[in-house]
């Protein structure tokens, strides 16, 4: 079993550089966490020599890789701070770099839980495809990943001879998910600066190859995931999703604004589930399970592309000069389970966005 413990333990195999002992009778590892498979180290050296900080990182990732139980290693060496540091904090922005390989990198998010981002991420990824395009799909969802579910595979990644995953691939997308990397209903139970390193290394450990879109599934909230991901890679652009109900709307608000502060563009807004209702259970009575007819609505304006909803978001968006943003009721699927037929016949105008 993979404990702090047994980190530390390893860990006493790498020596100071130009020393005789380890780094761990030194004193200069500060924290260790383990937990499922990933670990995080972090080293505090006493002097500023950027080599020995290399080195050593170097040295404790590959101690840690050659652990039966681990299948992440994230080692973090800080220096002390010199007198610069006191002049200015660095840019948090410093340290975002271009994936090889990868043309457009798009997020897919909302802010809000259970609105279809998932849903909307799938669908765009096989309309892409069937377009013709290079298609990848991530899933940073990391306590919730559904994207193995929805795209109908459960295969863990393999490794390449450069020692990176090599993401699984169905209905020509290739995949990446925390999900690949748990065993059935296994919870991941992980504090914010974990979530963060697996985000990045999801990045830089994957084998995506050339790729011409990259979506990005993100989890509800603005937190640790979202500002892992935009300060690992630029992104192109992100694709909204909301529902019509204002108790979408005032979570979605808070995450475009949370895009304009990182300066993200939105390429688009999907307002899904705008015109359905309930589904009708089959041996039901014909009325048994009512269904909402748009027309008849209270608020004749809700439920319609342009009305309110989506409508109002992107008529704010107008008013404070960003492109308008398209919907199309052919953006928003009604979901029946069997997503694996979502890659066979994308509408266009779903495909256009």
């Amino acid at each position: 079993m993979l404990t702090e413990e047994t980190v530390t333990n390893a860990l006493k195999a790498v020596k100071y550089p130009g020393y005789s002992r380890d780094i761990v009778s030194f004193g200069l590892v500060k924290s260790v966490a383990a937990k499922q498979g990933a670990v995080s180290v972090m080293l505090q050296l006493t002097s500023g020599n950027s080599q020995i900080a290399e080195q050593l990182k170097a040295d404790c990732e590959r101690t840690l890789k050659s652990l039966p139980e681990v299948k992440l290693a994230h080692v973090e060496v800080k220096l002390p701070a010199g007198p610069a540091g006191a002049a200015g904090a660095p840019s948090p922005w410093a340290n975002q770099g271009k994936v090889p390989g990868i043309n457009r990198l798009v997020a897919v998010a909302s802010g809000k839980g259970g609105v279809g981002k998932s849903t909307c991420s799938v669908n765009l990824a096989c309309a892409f495809q069937q377009l013709g395009a290079r298609v990848g799909l991530l899933d940073c969802d990391i306590y919730g990943p559904s994207i193995p579910l929805m795209m109908g595979i459960r295969q863990r990644p393999t490794i390449s001879a450069q020692e990176k995953m090599v993401p699984p691939t169905n209905h020509g997308v290739k995949l990446m998910s925390m999900g690949f990397l748990l065993d059935g209903d296994q919870p991941v139970i992980w504090r914010g600066p974990m979530i963060m390193k697996t985000i990045q290394q999801f990045f830089s450990s994957v084998e995506w190859g050339e790729l011409d879109y990259l979506l990005v599934d993100l989890p509800p909230g603005t937190g640790d995931a979202q500002l892992s991901l935009c300060q690992t890679v630029p992104l192109d652009g992100g694709v909204i999703v909301t529902t019509p109900q204002e108790a979408s709307l005032g979570v979605v608000r808070k995450g475009i604004a949370m895009f304009n502060k990182v300066n993200v563009p939105i390429l688009g807004i999907v307002e899904d589930l705008w015109s359905r209702g309930w589904p009708q259970r089959s041996g039901a009575a014909k009325n048994s399970v009512p269904r909402r007819n748009p027309d008849r609505h209270p608020n004749p304006h809700r439920g319609r592309p342009g009305g309110a909803g989506g409508g109002l978001l992107s008529d704010g968006f107008k008013r404070t000069g960003v492109h308008p943003n398209r919907r199309d009721s052919a953006a928003s699927y009604w979901m029946t389970g069997r997503y694996d037929k979502f890659g066979k016949q994308p509408s266009k105008p779903l495909a256009a966005l």
